[in-house]
């Protein structure tokens, strides 16, 4: 199933190609960056860290931890939406399309850039709400990243087009680590368990 803007849902079926994406996960902030590091060593390989934009990187999907409405005017999302004209009316479409208008934390749904590479992005709620402040207990940067991983597992970005086939390469910004409040180390710890989970390895 899609739409005009390229958007995707997920589906079921089990993944024939490689076990896991590349994960890069990105930061400008040094205690973020430092935090991504604990990832990287307990996932092994298959993620690495960048110190700097998530559009510096070479990738064939970047996340937006946007909110549930798809919204796009603060923080990585707002400069998604510069670098991608047209890319918020595209998720808002999806989420339209798909969920109602309403995307839910712990969801994912894709739209197309406009560009290349990266040709994908991922929408995968940290909030619901526009400039949401996350509690400090919050489980939201964990459920972005499962329906990240879930997605790739299991969605298609356009008919007949799993992701899995599509994406090899994900750039991934904090998770509401911005105007959610997430404290670095509280997403890093978030992001790693859901890797685990989804794709069976343990975390440190």
């Amino acid at each position: 199933m899609t739409t005009e803007s390229g958007t995707a849902r997920s589906g079921s079926t089990a993944p024939t190609t490689q076990h896991t994406p590349e994960v890069v996960l990105c930061s400008v902030d040094d205690a973020l960056t430092e935090a991504w590091h604990t990832v990287a060593e307990s996932a092994g390989d298959s993620v690495r860290v960048h110190h700097g934009s998530v559009l510096d990187v070479h990738a064939d999907a970047v996340v937006s931890p946007a909110n549930s409405y798809g919204w796009m005017r603060g923080g990585i999302d707002s400069v998604y939406a510069r670098a991608f004209p047209g890319v918020e009316q595209h998720v808002r479409n999806a989420i339209l399309s798909y969920h109602g208008g309403e995307l839910p934390v712990g969801q994912a749904v894709a739209a197309q850039t406009g560009e290349p590479m990266p040709k994908w992005l991922i929408c995968a709620p940290t909030v619901r709400e526009p400039g949401e402040q996350l509690p400090t207990d919050t489980v939201h940067p964990y459920l972005a990243a499962r329906a990240v991983f879930e997605f790739w597992r299991t969605g298609d970005v356009e008919l007949d087009v799993p992701a899995r086939e599509a994406i090899d390469v994900i750039a991934m910004p904090g998770l509401g680590t911005g105007v959610g409040g997430v404290e670095p180390l509280n997403c890093a710890r978030h992001v790693s368990a859901a890797w685990s989970d989804c794709f069976g390895q343990r975390s440190a």
